[in-house]
């Protein structure tokens, strides 16, 4: 009968599949119980495992990074295909990657080199929404307006915000230095996006804004504007046609809690870091934004992404990734891991590093790699992560994984799974729509400790 009236296991245009969603609602029909109680008792009853991570810092090298140069050499493929660079050893008996990367070598012991990650999406504002939020995008590539750009869908720091709240005095969620075009709360609501530090941390002058009360406010009209704001809320509460739009609501008390907070005002002053950590890092962009992201992981935070663009080398592909692209990284990778490491930090720290594609085997006429999103290379350490492993392996060309690939689903998955959180629960959206955490996909055991 249930065959005859729904199908075996047909799908909704999202994804889902009307099975669960019988899992799910289908005890209305039997009992009285709805929709959202149900959602309730499934949400109560969920058995996350428990978290290997209290944080993660996320690397997305926005337009691709070049696999094949970096990660995952193939010195025997033809010239077209190779490139320029030759593999060199790591610290790891048997394992190596390019001479680009030569401070990582000497740190493979302590990531996991994912090998074998693949999606079917070869566009970058689409590619980018696919990888933050494990859902296709609703838009066209160069269609998106705006940042951020996903209006439905939560990206992974708005997920692990509202899982997991706030673990200090910093916000739970931070981008930097710029935001993720695709990192935004969606249906969640502003009180789940991010704490955009919109500023170099490499520039000399690097300040974070909203952090100190301005100089021509002066501590006496501070506290005033306090009063009247709580006189606002209590009025707002009497009659809502003075209310405030929750937005509005969440970005004031955000800004006021981090104006109030001097642990928060100096988890973000990396001028508190020593000029000889600074220079292991880097005064580069990524470099500074790496170690910041320590300072905020050790205040509290749970989600640190770091946006680092122009990888995408459609021309002179090789003298970018070799003169400007992968030093920086190279240098801000291994001194991350190491300093996580010496602090007793990174078994509990999940460090994720991706780009939302790799790029061509096949070298272009301008010297370029363009766009391949059918094989690329993820960078996993810390927080549950083996250490010193090599998980997966493309053909001669690094073209497509021969391996068992891995898709985006799978590597969200193993996020979720290492911070505690479900990622099979399911939240409604203002319609009643139910959209869980993670539509599809399984853990990626083979990296997992």
């Amino acid at each position: 009968m249930w065959q005859q009236m729904f199908g075996s296991d047909r799908r909704f245009c999202d994804g889902i599949s009307r099975r669960r969603m019988l899992r799910v609602g289908g005890t209305g029909l039997l009992g009285g119980l709805g929709l959202p109680a149900l959602l309730q008792l499934q949400a109560e009853a969920a058995s996350a495992s428990p978290a290997r991570a209290k944080a993660c810092i996320f690397f997305q090298l926005e337009g691709g990074p070049s696999h094949i140069d970096m990660w995952d050499m193939k010195p025997d493929a033809p010239s077209e295909i190779r490139g320029p660079f030759s593999p060199i050893s790591t610290n790891v008996p048997g394992t190596q990657i390019s001479q680009l990367m030569p401070l990582c070598s000497q740190v493979a012991d302590k990531y996991t080199i994912l090998r074998s990650h693949s999606h079917n999406d070869n566009a970058h504002q689409t590619g980018r929404h696919w990888i933050t939020t494990g859902y296709p995008p609703n838009f066209a590539d160069g269609q998106a307006r705006g940042v951020p750009f996903n209006e439905l869908y939560p990206s992974m720091g708005s997920i692990v915000s509202r899982e997991l709240g706030k673990g200090g005095d910093v916000p739970p969620y931070i981008e930097m230095p710029n935001p993720l075009g695709a990192g935004g709360p969606g249906f969640y609501g502003a009180k789940y996006g991010s704490f955009t530090i919109d500023n170099d941390p490499a520039q000399p002058d690097f300040s974070v804004r909203n952090l100190s009360v301005p100089e021509t406010v002066g501590q006496s009209r501070f506290q005033l504007r306090q009063k009247l704001l709580a006189g606002t809320e209590q009025l707002s509460s009497v009659n809502q046609m003075v209310a405030r739009p929750k937005s509005l609501t969440t970005y004031y008390d955000q800004a006021m809690e981090l104006m109030t907070s001097s642990k928060a005002r100096d988890a973000f002053n990396i001028q508190l870091e020593s000029p000889e950590l600074r220079e292991k890092y880097g005064y580069s962009s990524i470099g500074q934004c790496a170690l910041l992201s320590r300072r905020l992981v050790e205040a509290g935070g749970r989600f640190i992404a770091i946006d680092h663009g122009s990888w995408d080398t459609h021309f002179d592909n090789f003298t970018s990734h070799e003169k400007s692209l992968c030093p920086p990284t190279d240098r801000a990778l291994s001194a991350l891991l190491t300093d996580l490491d010496d602090r007793g930090m990174l078994d509990e720290t999940l460090v994720v590093m991706m780009g939302e594609m790799g790029r061509t085997p096949r070298i272009n006429n301008d010297a370029g790699r363009d766009h391949w999103s059918a094989c690329q290379t993820v960078i996993l350490a810390g927080g549950g992560i083996k250490r010193g492993v090599v998980v997966g392996a493309s053909d001669k060309t690094a073209s497509y994984p021969t391996t068992q690939p891995y898709g985006i689903h799978d590597l969200l998955r193993t996020i979720f799974f290492l911070m505690g959180i479900d990622s099979d629960k399911v939240h409604l959206t203002p319609l009643g729509r139910p959209v869980p955490i993670v539509n599809g996909g399984k853990k990626i055991d083979e990296v997992l400790v």
